[in-house]
């Protein structure tokens, strides 16, 4: 059995309904100063406008310790009434103030990545409860090659995908490197294809690199129209379409990547249904929006539930309702 586990719990893939694959509604980064997104009631009203145009869904790949208001996605969620799947993950170390918490975190990242897959992500602010469980692992290339920070995070991202389950989403510099990450992922780490997102495939427009791409059977990310300083818009839908004619429309995702407050709005979440879907057609629509991000995004309960296999074994010598720490499990039965 499969589901998409999202901040309100897991749900079937044929209720995920239109959805935006790489978005942010929370998000602060080092590289953007002055322009974080950490505003719950503006992420509401985003998604409220998305919600009118028929959006149903939104991945936000806000990875850990870059302010993706863990704590309050699951509120947000409730108040638009759509649904939010959230990400656990490390992102290149540019977007990091704290380059302490980056060193403190790559040599047990795998560690991280099954805990909040599993039991929860860690907040934001300390002291507040963990966070609802992450549904996706985001990592990141480097511009054109993968130096030893990126594949650090990817060989950790397989290990989690390995334990779990969980589909993993790549940031590419520039959407540069690609290649260079399936072969990483898939080819060297075993990870299958269908559970790896090759993300900001527009920012390099080229149709051989992305049909070179599609061959590997990973899912394809055009996700960015958000971005002012990318100007491929006008190339998008002739690479959308030589996907679709080569036979690949079925690895085709959308997503808005907005990631910054200016972003919102103009043109924000909600761009990707008033004006890119209705150049699409109703049957390539259905697969980008619907289909598609149903099975990218699901995985196994039973991959989740028995993740940590060292700490089930542990969990059954413990009392009903605790979890390693001894503590009350309010994801009981999860086996932790």
């Amino acid at each position: 059995m499969t589901a998409i586990r999202t901040v309100l719990g897991d749900i079937a893939g044929e209720d995920l309904g239109v959805c935006d694959s790489h978005d942010h509604l929370f998000f602060r980064s080092a590289s953007l100063p002055g322009q974080e997104l950490d505003d719950a009631d503006a992420a509401v009203a985003e998604l409220q406008a998305f919600r009118a145009l028929g959006g149903r869904a939104v991945v936000q790949w806000t990875p850990f310790g870059l302010g993706r208001g863990a704590e309050r996605l699951a509120q947000v969620s409730r108040a638009a009434g759509v649904h939010i799947v959230a990400a656990t993950g490390l992102h290149q170390r540019a977007h990091y103030c704290d380059q302490a918490l980056v060193d403190e975190m790559l040599p047990k990242l795998a560690e991280l990545f099954i805990e909040e897959l599993t039991l929860g992500m860690r907040p934001d602010a300390q002291p507040a409860q963990p966070g609802p469980r992450a549904g996706m692992i985001k990592v990141a290339g480097a511009f054109h090659h993968l130096d030893a920070h990126a594949r650090a995070t990817m060989i950790a991202a397989a290990e989690a995908h390995h334990a779990t389950g969980a589909s993993i989403g790549i940031h590419h510099e520039l959407g540069t490197a690609a290649p260079d990450v399936a072969a990483l992922l898939i080819g060297e780490l075993k990870v299958p294809p269908d559970k790896v997102i090759l993300g900001h495939l527009n920012r390099q427009p080229d149709p051989h690199v992305h049909l070179e791409l599609a061959q590997t059977g990973a899912f394809l990310a055009f996700d960015g129209p958000s971005r002012a300083n990318h100007a491929t818009d006008w190339r998008l839908h002739d690479c959308l379409a030589g996907l679709a004619a080569h036979g690949h429309a079925d690895q085709v995702l959308l997503g808005g990547d907005t990631t910054t407050a200016a972003a919102r709005g103009a043109p924000g979440m909600p761009f990707l249904l008033s004006s890119i879907r209705p150049r699409l057609g109703d049957s390539l629509s259905e697969k980008f929006f619907v289909h598609n991000p149903a099975r990218a995004f699901a995985f196994a309960l039973s991959d989740v539930t028995f993740a940590l296999s060292g700490i089930t074994r542990e969990a059954r010598l413990r009392p009903p309702g605790r979890c390693r720490w001894g503590r009350p499990c309010r994801w009981w039965p999860c086996g932790r």
